[in-house]
């Protein structure tokens, strides 16, 4: 059972293993690999990638090595180092500093190593040991690094002179044929920090970075991508579990009807008396046809009121719904036009930016002939979202404002 430090959620008690047989085999199937995750043509870019890689580096280090160099042209490590190149290029690991500067470091340590301590096997774990100990502040990590440490140490050749050539070079050459490689099959090389780039164009979820960093500090493990992408993937998660959550509701699952309307040629007073009556603070406005052609809304109302007079505000609305010479009398004359509808085969997702960034409180509904149908407001909205995100209620909306109160 996982602790609370061990940064893995808890398992309730009903999904624990029981038997000693039955948690033996939940614990064995720990072992049981879990799939690479890369369709066909990914693969066979990557095996092609491999073993360009390899063949040209190999090449080029032994054209190299017949004139310039004796000794070994090329170290056994470079095939792991391109399989991080081809195979995972947007891996940390992978990145082109902690190819050249990791793979080189290492066989620095490596050689110190060999050259001042006489037992191998000592030497030769501390060589890894250092190795690690530089790549991670250095962050060249790269784990064929402590493979170039080792082989130093057990070839006992000359340090300085073998990082040089062959593993400086070796490495050199694959990242120079990654870049090339992986830039025209598709793939960024070097991995630029996209999430980062793209932040302010990518929709924000229910998170944010420092709730990534903090999960982070508290797992305390070494990742094989970057913190970056992590957030993006997190980020696309989120939206397609929302997706998943709401993308099927329509606007004629959330919205209210029968909606309450008027027309054009409708008094103030009626219009007035009807929203108090049913506590509603905007009223779609309709032609003959049940076409939509505005709304009017409390902040009508208050917008026309005579602020100028000394008087309550309770006085000016009854003044201005009442009549007055030279005052509006009708709705047609207060309400607002052309106004937003949507379609109630619309999908309720489509309302979110209509709401957070259109600046609407009010979204009459229509049918395909364009009739009012219903009327959605930002609290059917909220509401609808807090019972698909199943947020509970101490958490969740505030009440209903009441008519006339403060929004």
């Amino acid at each position: 059972m996982p602790t609370p430090d061990s940064g893995l959620p808890p398992t309730s008690n009903a999904t624990l293993p029981t038997s000693p047989g039955v948690r033996w085999m939940h614990w064995l199937r720990r072992f049981w690999p879990a799939p690479v995750g890369i369709d066909g043509r990914e693969r066979l870019r990557v095996i092609v990638g491999v073993s360009l890689g390899v063949l040209l580096a190999a090449s080029l280090s032994r054209w190299w090595a017949l004139d310039h160099a004796a000794g070994p042209w090329m170290v056994a490590s470079l095939g792991a180092s391109a399989i991080l190149v081809f195979g995972m290029p947007s891996s940390p690991l992978a990145q082109p500093w902690p190819v050249l500067g990791g793979s080189t470091l290492s066989a620095l340590v490596g050689g110190i190593c060999a050259a001042f301590i006489p037992d191998p096997a000592v030497a030769g774990a501390l060589a890894v040991g250092l190795a690690m100990a530089l790549m991670v502040p250095l962050r060249c990590l790269h784990p064929p690094g402590g493979a170039m440490a080792l082989y130093m140490v057990i070839s006992q050749g000359n340090g300085l002179q073998q990082a040089v050539f062959p593993i400086c070079f070796n490495a050199l050459v694959l990242v120079i044929l990654g870049v090339a490689y992986n830039t025209l099959t598709g793939r960024q090389y070097p991995h630029s920090q996209g999430w980062r780039e793209t932040a302010g164009k990518r929709p924000s979820g229910h998170f944010v970075a420092s709730d990534v960093d903090a999960a982070l500090a508290h797992y305390n493990q070494l990742l094989d991508v970057s913190r970056e992408d992590l957030e993006g993937l997190l980020h696309l998660a989120g939206r397609a579990a929302f997706q998943r959550t709401l993308g099927d509701l329509r606007c004629s699952d959330i919205m209210s009807r029968p909606p309450l309307a008027v027309e054009a040629g409708a008094s103030l007073k009626d219009a007035w008396a009807l929203m108090r009556s049913r506590q509603v603070k905007a009223l779609p406005v309709v032609d003959a046809h049940r076409l939509v052609v505005g709304i009017v809304t409390v902040a009508d109302f208050m917008r026309l009121a005579n602020l100028d007079v000394h008087e309550g505000l309770g006085q000016r609305l009854r003044t201005l719904v009442m009549g007055r010479a030279g005052q509006p009398t009708s709705v047609g004359e207060i309400m607002s036009h052309p106004v937003q509808v949507v379609e109630e085969k619309q999908h309720a997702m489509d309302l979110v930016p209509l709401f957070s960034q259109g600046g609407h409180h009010h979204m009459p509904v229509v049918d395909a002939r364009q009739q009012l149908v219903g009327i959605i407001t930002q609290t059917d909205l909220v509401r609808t979202l807090a019972g698909a995100l199943h947020i509970p209620k101490e958490a969740g909306v505030a009440p209903a404002t009441p008519f006339g109160a403060p929004a």
